[in-house]
């Protein structure tokens, strides 16, 4: 089931990719939404403030993006967590931190795929390093084994897997680099390392979360693999970092270009 799943929802997050517009901004707002709903039943089941509310929240974040309101977008994130931790009682700290969990999804990958003809290559790369990841560092963990690599939140994955990964990510990376045509293919492996560490750190940093409160996993919305948390961990992650590191050398409009070009 969870080759079957990856086969089915691969394809399908590529094409939305290469659609962009409305139709990947409300893809990204509906996979937060899905996310926020995950984290409040796993953390505050009995919470005051409803997954309405929150999803209403994470699709204002979207929308902003989408339009272009950098400037807004600060303010009303700002606000909607305060409104939140304040009226969200019990737990409204863990309520808060998941509406900057979520939000941050729809966020990241919007900011990237809007800017013109580098936004598609930019998810396409983050697709692959992303799954590159996941796939060499569960195979070569389980043929090489080895020290684990933090057995108290994670007990399966290891040191060797962690390693797999990172490699096969920046292989991932010089494929794309090759086929879209990116100058300096070695720092893009470079960037694929840093992106493949962030995205075990975002894997380790769920299945903190989800010991923290004895679940394993977040829901099963998506056969074989869980949750949509337990799917988009890694890629949450890494698209945050992508995001930043885009932005601080290209500005808000031209992320993806500051992600790729070296």
């Amino acid at each position: 089931m969870r080759v079957v799943s990856s086969v089915v929802l691969a394809p399908l997050a590529i094409g939305i990719a290469w659609l962009g517009g409305w139709i990947f901004l409300a893809f990204w707002t509906l996979a937060a939404c899905g996310i926020l709903r995950e984290w409040r039943k796993v953390a505050a089941e009995r919470a005051a403030v409803g997954f309405g509310e929150c999803a209403v929240v994470a699709a204002a974040l979207a929308a902003l993006v989408g339009f272009g309101g950098t400037a807004a977008l600060i303010v009303v994130y700002g606000a909607a967590v305060e409104w939140i931790a304040t009226r969200g009682r019990p737990l409204r700290h863990w309520i808060a931190a998941g509406v900057v969990y979520a939000g941050a999804l729809p966020v990241a990958c919007i900011l990237l795929r809007s800017n013109g003809p580098y936004g598609f290559v930019a998810i396409v790369f983050l697709f692959a390093v992303v799954w590159a990841t996941d796939i060499l560092a569960y195979f070569v963990g389980r043929l090489a084994g080895g020290p684990k690599l933090w057995v108290r939140v994670s007990p399966n994955k290891t040191w060797s897997g962690a390693l797999g990964g990172a490699c096969g990510a920046a292989v991932a990376a010089l494929v794309v680099a090759h086929y879209a045509h990116l100058a300096n293919p070695l720092a893009v492996a470079g960037l694929a390392l840093l992106l493949s560490a962030a995205s075990q750190a975002g894997d380790l940093f769920e299945s903190a979360f989800k010991r923290r409160f004895g679940v394993k996993d977040a829901s099963h919305v998506i056969p074989g693999h869980g949750g949509l948390m337990d799917r988009l961990d890694g890629f949450l992650a890494a698209a945050v970092v992508a995001a930043f590191i885009g932005i601080a050398r290209g500005g808000v409009d031209d992320a993806a270009r500051g992600l790729l070009m070296w």
